[in-house]
């Protein structure tokens, strides 16, 4: 099977790291966003004299508009060149913050933060794809572990800024701390990234694709949510579900017939984009569920206070933060394969000795444990995501990156569901249908072991998967290899793999 590369961009190392630097700040701000806005949950619901489960659709409608979307404004990155696309979304996120933090009710706070969604999306969708536009082979797993290591620092730091902004001068400042960072990061796109070409020829954008995408997705995510507050027995629920399954079979089949789709399902023959984004996947399901559960762990078990677990909860993303960069430059020495299968390696053995937690545990203990995992999805993370960009020509590097956005967000949906599911079931096994809000300590311990037992056997389908890509890979440059010396000693022609 062919290896597609994407061609960089002839630009100086200053220029580069400017570029990266730019993309970068970004990218920080649209994650640092999502853990700022949970933390204000409470804090809005008096604002606005509301309902919990309605001030929850500030953060939903986010969610859904910036998953929903995210093909079309990949494709539409392709199509167009990502560099403007990219301004645009920056400043529309810029703007958006702006409007949220003068918002004069829950209502208008709702739909501005659907506007800053959409902004949202391309920043998302693209940054990865202009960052390997820009980089060559032998320094992209470099440039691609500082964007990784910028989301998981994003993603810790979110919870404790946000804490921090609303102590000192109310629930509006989380909103304005966009504003500075989304002017200085547009003049940084406009005057340091060049211009990318879109796809030469005539090209239509595939609407009924989008809206089938959009249908799909937003069913899916709004479905999975109203079955964790409701059961996935629920009417909604089912409903919901069932819209997204039969959208999603129909999207399938209409982008396998259309010339020019919105996604082109032939991409999915190439293992290293497929098994990578599935491996991915399959990591986030577990990342987003460990989330949910390791707070019930804390709190109920250990009884500590609420500024202590977000400080122990910020232990993981703070040390695969802190590792990316350094696994961009191992997988460019020795290969994005073997890095990334180590770090998995070390997200399971780190899962295993999570799951030996007990109410004993100690500070140390935890933050060991976790030590292991941390630097496990920091060595996986940049490699992984590396890999799956190099493995599509140029022209489609905004459907990959979008591909790699929608792997983490969809993988993060599930992996709250299924694992709070499983988490909630043995506790309810070993309680006697007590819900995990009034369960005794020794019931939490024990659903939280197994918990990550399970967890560890879902990284270890990840770890299948990148195998599978390995020799996958492998046994095609034996054949191209093959091909190439017998066209050499025949008719003198060349193979590429």
């Amino acid at each position: 099977m062919a290896q597609f590369q994407a061609q960089p961009l002839a630009l100086s190392s200053s220029q580069k790291n400017w570029v990266l630097l730019g993309v970068g700040l970004g990218v920080f701000m649209s994650t640092l966003d999502v853990g700022i806005i949970n933390v204000a949950l409470p804090t809005l619901v008096k604002a606005f004299d509301t309902s919990f489960p309605t001030t929850q659709w500030a953060v939903l409608s986010y969610q859904l508009v910036s998953s929903g979307l995210v093909l079309g404004a990949t494709r539409l990155g392709d199509m167009w060149g990502k560099k403007s696309l990219y301004q645009g979304g920056l400043i529309l996120f810029t703007f958006s913050s702006l409007l949220c933090g003068f918002a004069p009710s829950i209502e208008w706070l709702i739909g501005f933060r659907a506007l800053q969604g959409l902004g949202a999306v391309f920043i998302s969708g693209l940054g990865l794809a202009i960052v390997t536009e820009v980089f060559p082979t032998s320094e992209r797993g470099r440039a691609v572990g500082v964007i990784g290591s910028v989301v998981s620092l994003g993603i810790a730091f979110g919870p404790s800024a946000g804490g921090l902004l609303l102590s000192w001068s109310g629930w509006h400042s989380i909103f304005f701390i966009n504003v500075p960072l989304g002017i200085i990061a547009s003049f940084l796109i406009a005057r340091v990234v060049p211009p990318s070409v879109g796809i030469q020829g005539k090209q239509k954008f595939d609407f009924f694709g989008a809206i089938l995408a959009l249908l799909t997705l937003g069913s899916f995510g709004l479905g999975m949510t109203q079955g964790q507050s409701q059961g996935f027995s629920s009417i909604n629920s089912l409903v919901l579900l069932a819209i997204a399954a039969v959208s999603f079979t129909t999207f399938l089949v209409v982008e396998a017939i259309l010339e020019q789709p919105l996604l082109e399902l032939h991409l999915f023959r190439n293992l290293q984009l497929s098994m990578g984004l599935l491996s991915g996947w399959l990591a986030f399901t577990v990342i987003g569920g460990s989330l949910l559960i390791v707070p019930f762990f804390l709190e109920g078990v250990k009884q500590y206070p609420t500024l202590k677990v977000g400080l122990l909860l910020a232990v993981s993303p703070i040390l695969s933060g802190l590792i990316a960069p350094l696994a961009g430059i191992l997988s460019d020495r020795f290969g994005a394969r073997l890095i990334s299968s180590i770090g998995l390696g070390l997200m399971i053995g780190g899962c295993l000795g999570i799951s030996t937690f007990d109410a004993q545990i100690t500070e140390l203990g935890y933050v060991s444990r976790y030590f292991i995992y941390g630097i496990g999805l920091g060595l996986f993370q940049s490699p992984n995501n590396s890999t799956v960009m190099g493995a599509v020509p140029r022209e489609r590097l905004g459907i990959a990156s979008g591909l790699l956005s929608l792997s983490r967000t969809s993988g993060n949906t599930v992996g709250v569901s299924l694992i709070g599911a499983v988490f909630g079931a043995l506790i309810a096994s070993m309680s006697a249908g007590a819900d995990v809000s009034v369960a005794p300590p020794d019931a939490i311990v024990a659903g939280f072991q197994g918990t990550f037992r399970f967890a560890a056997l879902i990284l270890c389908g990840a770890a299948v998967a990148s195998v599978l890509r390995i020799s996958k890979r492998q046994e095609s440059r034996e054949q191209g290899a093959g091909s190439k010396e017998a066209g050499e000693q025949g008719a003198g022609s060349k193979g590429e793999n």
